[in-house]
């Protein structure tokens, strides 16, 4: 068993030495025939498809059928749900408040005495540590069927009742209010941040539900590769961008393949300003510093996060980008809408601990909050469209004519819904977004602005 930290920061490391092999990488790829956007449904906008298939069986793979974008890159934070970020917005399906503006959500407490946590304005940007969970049994407990009444009653207690506000996260918030926002993005299954981010990179999680008690990661082999053998096998350029840990490290033999699809955020931000981004990227935080995860600052992140935006909206290759900002898991915070039933990836059940209570790959995880950046972006637009992370392997899949990897992804929506490829692009310019509340432009990580969380709840608010 290894932490999640050491995991997948010792597998790059380790990694290096597969370099000097001389591992083909991935390359730049061609263009050619032009299809139009999708349309807002309330539902996936996309033809389901099974694993193996793709989106025009009538092309050849590799089929570059949305010119207009060039440029596909993800930043994929930590443990947020969408009430708990976005749920005070006013755009989008938040939490109901009343005349005064205070959010009316409840959670019965632990106790049999019949009192409810109501939501709660955090009283600073820090977080408690370990608190509030997103262990499996604890989101059954919170999921309760659908009643979405468990949060308080899990190892999470009160503070999944917290909240933030534009007031705290005025990059956040000025973000969303701008550009798509995702109301309907749900995390891709009950599970915590390796799972979620192992459906990124794959369509599946191979059965694993915990970030800690892992598997021998060498066994880890989805059959279909992840998509960066997907890429890579059409001469796509890929890279995994990251601070402290490469999260294609979660898939420890894809890793091993591409060793030189692995770089420092220094080098994005270099070939971010000299226009030579990739066909697809990830943008990944510092961990333990950056990612939003409890007990961290939530500042810290959102300053990281306003630096990487600024960095694609002001490089050459923005007029031909779609970015997508996301969040893994929901981490225990509250959010008021039941994650609905899913297509399972594949037939691999939950690999689970002693203990754990059975549940199913065939539903949806919690909504996190969610972001979708390009100059096509729809202006004045909420996508209610169901997405999860695997979206973004539909959407590189409708651009490159690529195969399903798995059932799901081959069910996913692929984000069309919030662009608009045919218009004027409405964000050439790059929009003016508010500065974030922790800004620090002479240091990558900024330092946090609390020095203790609390009072949790909070009495004020």
């Amino acid at each position: 068993m290894l932490s999640r930290r050491r995991f997948i920061g010792s597998a790059a490391a380790s990694s290096a030495a597969v370099a000097a092999m001389g591992v083909t990488g991935c390359s730049s790829s061609g263009s050619s025939n032009k299809t139009s956007s999708g349309t807002s449904r309330s539902t996936t906008s996309t033809v389901v498809r099974r694993a193996g298939q793709r989106p025009d069986p009538s092309k050849p793979e590799g089929t570059d059928l949305l010119p207009q974008i060039e440029h596909i890159l993800v930043v994929m934070m930590e443990n947020h749900s969408f009430d708990n970020y976005f749920g005070t917005l006013g755009r989008g399906d938040g939490l109901k408040v009343d005349k005064q503006g205070v959010p009316q959500a409840v959670n019965p407490n632990a106790g049999a005495d019949g009192k409810t946590v109501p939501m709660f304005h955090m009283a600073n940007p820090c977080q408690l540590s370990a608190h509030p969970s997103q262990q499996w049994n604890d989101m059954i407990t919170q999921w309760d069927n659908g009643k979405m009444d468990g949060f308080v009653r899990s190892f999470s207690g009160p503070v999944a009742m917290g909240y933030w506000t534009g007031d705290d996260l005025p990059f956040y918030h000025g973000l969303a209010k701008t550009f798509p926002n995702c109301d309907r993005w749900f995390a891709s299954c009950f599970g915590q941040t390796y799972p979620n981010r192992r459906y990124l990179l794959a369509g599946t999680s191979m059965g694993t539900i915990h970030t800690i008690a892992e598997p021998d990661p060498t066994t880890l082999v989805p059959p279909n590769g992840t998509i960066f053998d997907a890429l890579t096998k059409h001469g796509i350029s890929c890279m995994d961008y990251y601070t402290n840990a490469p999260s294609l490290g979660l898939y420890l033999p894809s890793l091993a393949k591409h060793v030189k699809q692995i770089a420092k955020m220094d080098q994005f931000f270099t070939d971010a300003k000299a226009g030579k981004l990739p066909a697809f990227a990830l943008l990944e935080p510092d961990f333990d510093r950056q990612s939003e995860e409890n007990p961290q600052d939530v500042t810290v992140g959102e300053s990281f996060s306003h630096r990487v935006v600024e960095a694609v909206m002001q490089s050459p290759n923005w007029a031909k980008t779609a970015f997508i900002l996301t969040y893994d898991e929901h981490g225990g915070y509250y959010d008021h809408v039941p994650p609905p039933a899913a297509v399972a990836p594949d037939a691999v059940p939950p690999r689970l601990l002693p203990g754990d209570k059975p549940f199913t790959f065939a539903r949806y995880g919690f909504r996190v909050p969610t972001v979708v950046l390009s100059p096509y972006a729809k202006k004045d637009y909420v996508s209610h469209v169901v997405h999860d992370h695997t979206s973004v392997l539909s959407l590189l899949e409708h651009k490159y004519n690529l195969p399903a990897l798995t059932n799901r992804d081959g069910a996913a929506d692929n984000l069309l819904d919030t662009l608009d490829l045919e218009a004027t692009p409405a964000f050439l310019t790059p929009p003016t977004l508010p500065a974030p509340k922790n800004p620090h432009p002479s240091d990558p990580i900024a330092a946090p602005i609390c020095t203790a969380p609390g009072p949790v709840p909070n009495p004020a608010g």
